[in-house]
């Protein structure tokens, strides 16, 4: 088990008989960013040799966990946006698993530097410029609402890893340290983050970092990535 210590930003908690970090990240003090290719432009491929690459360039992040799901070859399967360049389409299409458990969403930052999870239909017709976005599904919170397909609590259960956004701004990365329902997972957001909106990035493969220590490695690919970073001055 690694000794790395908890940023001030993360805690632990448990909720419904389950161990969960919950990270509340401010973007008028910390960068937001989705990352997913180094600078030879090959994917990192996994959340350990994004971290590792990152600080190598000087840019040690104060977590990272994987941020959607992703083809074969690493391409993300929904929008992608890394500094203000589409990488990948919004996809409006319907299919089998996760992603396509419709509502699904997407995780913005704007060109503001505000950050927001809006449902896909919703993003896509409220002409959202943005610096990072990554597409993910199901959502998980809508509006205050569970997503409408959920069980209760679901027999499918899985370590799982989801981000959302606050009435303030402020934005919640969370990961379970045993296995949850998506259900439970869900109601995690809803009641104890307080997220009115919140979208799932993945379950069985999710991992944390925290710098470049990972403190829950599923030993799993990563495509889109999710990294805070403090911000510098200047």
């Amino acid at each position: 088990m690694t000794q790395a210590k908890s940023p001030d930003i993360c805690e632990e908690t448990v909720f419904e008989g389950a161990r969960a970090i919950l990270c509340v990240a401010d973007p008028e003090v910390h960068d937001i960013r989705v990352v997913y290719r180094g600078k030879e432009s090959e994917p990192y491929a996994s959340v350990p040799k994004a971290v590792v690459a990152l600080a190598a360039a000087g840019e040690t992040p104060v977590l990272a966990m994987n941020a959607g799901m992703y083809h074969a070859d690493m391409m993300p399967v929904g929008l992608y946006v890394e500094n203000g360049t589409e990488f990948s389409p919004l996809n409006h299409d319907d299919g089998f698993g996760n992603f396509f458990l419709k509502p699904n969403g997407v995780f913005f930052i704007d060109k503001d530097n505000s950050a927001g999870v809006m449902e896909t239909e919703t993003y896509a017709s409220a002409g959202i410029s943005s610096m990072f976005a990554t597409q993910s599904g199901p959502m998980l919170v809508i509006n205050g609402a569970i997503h409408p397909r959920f069980l209760p609590d679901g027999t499918t259960k899985y370590i799982r890893n989801g981000i959302g956004v606050r009435a303030d701004g402020k934005v919640v990365l969370a990961i379970t340290r045993d296995p949850v329902s998506l259900g439970s997972f869900a109601r995690l957001f809803r009641d104890v983050a307080e997220c009115p909106d919140a979208l799932f990035f993945d379950g069985g493969v999710s991992s944390l970092a925290w710098g470049t220590d990972m403190e829950i490695d599923s030993g799993d690919p990563a495509g889109p990535i999710v990294a805070v970073f403090g911000k510098t001055d200047g």
